[in-house]
């Protein structure tokens, strides 16, 4: 049933054009007598503007296909039959094609064009607010520690780890936005024996030594070697952290688990959280989504989207669920080469 909806609403368009027609198509049966040819069929092309303007050429085909066979066999002699005796069945299903294409290219260059503007309003908006934080506050610390020179070791350290902490938040963001235009187009892994122990190592050296000491608690089983891109593997690790660092409840503790059930590796990170239902859950993979009430937050909205590709890059599973008071996001990948050892 869930999929039938599912269906229903990826298609309603079309659904709702053949009702159209229907409605059209017997209007125009029962006052055929007052009405042309010409009349006629200007009224059989509103379902077909009707889905051109969705811009999918398919459907538009389909459409046209319907409508004119319905003005052949109501109204194109010899009436209810599908035989046709003259040209003017094969112009109008010309007529209607032309019209219905030239609606669907002009429909899927606005729908081109809207999403190259709020790709580019989110990268402004990254760039401009989310690069600029970090930024600042290198800028401001650094002028600060330079500024005085009767700072204490303690403090200087401090400052010095703000700084850190600042840059490697930068690097994150810079790397995410690297790998979203490189992940969006067709990329081959780079396949090599993985070792998760160093994984998590190089993915922990992206936060600050306080995250990984106080807030991070670090679970793997024996994993042996893994048949994966080493590169995307540790940018999952440390997309996965950076989200749960990022949403997680002041104070809380993270926890990232890896486990060998031989067939495949699972990977589980978990931080404590406010409630989100399960449709903003399931949202939060697609790309520059964010959360409602996180603008104080730092973050692209692309952390996640980029770790679901690299998950099914991998033939692997992504998703997310509320569970203790938190959020859990678990991976599943498959164990595709074994290494001999």
């Amino acid at each position: 049933m869930k999929n039938f909806l599912s269906k229903y609403t990826k298609f309603n368009y079309f659904v709702q054009a053949i009702v159209i027609l229907l409605i059209i198509t017997v209007v125009s049966h029962l006052f055929r007598e007052h009405l042309d040819i010409i009349n006629i069929a200007l009224m059989h092309i509103i379902p077909v503007i009707y889905v051109a303007i969705r811009g999918k050429i398919k459907a538009t085909f389909f459409i046209t296909l319907i409508s004119v066979i319905c003005i052949n066999f109501l109204y194109i002699p010899p009436l209810y039959s599908f035989n046709v005796h003259e040209e003017l069945y094969l112009i109008t299903f010309i007529i209607f094609g032309i019209v219905g294409g030239i609606i669907t290219y002009q429909a899927k260059k606005l729908d081109s064009q809207k999403k190259q503007n709020q790709l580019r309003e989110s990268l402004l908006n990254i760039i401009s607010h989310d690069l600029r934080t970090p930024l600042a506050t290198i800028h401001g610390t650094t002028n600060l520690i330079l500024s005085n020179d009767d700072i204490d070791q303690v403090k200087q350290r401090d400052l010095l780890e703000d700084i850190n902490y600042a840059s490697l938040r930068m690097k994150r963001l810079i790397t995410n936005l690297l790998d979203s235009t490189r992940l969006s187009g067709q990329i081959k892994l780079k396949y090599e024996w993985c070792d998760f122990e160093d994984i998590v190592g190089v993915s922990i050296e992206n936060f600050s030594q306080k995250q990984n000491e106080d807030y991070l608690n670090i679970e793997l089983d024996e994993l042996g070697l893994y048949w994966g891109d080493n590169t995307l593997l540790t940018q999952l690790i440390t997309n996965l952290l950076d989200n749960a660092f990022k949403y997680s409840k002041s104070g809380s503790k993270i926890d990232l688990q890896i486990e060998n059930f031989n067939e495949y590796i699972k990977i589980t990170v978990f931080n404590k959280s406010e409630f989100i239902n399960k449709k903003k859950l399931k949202n939060i993979f697609d790309k520059f989504y964010r959360l409602e009430d996180t603008n104080d937050i730092s973050g692209s909205g692309i952390g996640l989207a980029i770790c679901k590709n690299i998950v099914k890059l991998h033939g692997g599973d992504i998703k997310a669920s509320h569970k203790n008071n938190g959020i859990l996001i678990e991976v599943d990948l498959p164990v595709k080469k074994k290494a001999k050892l």
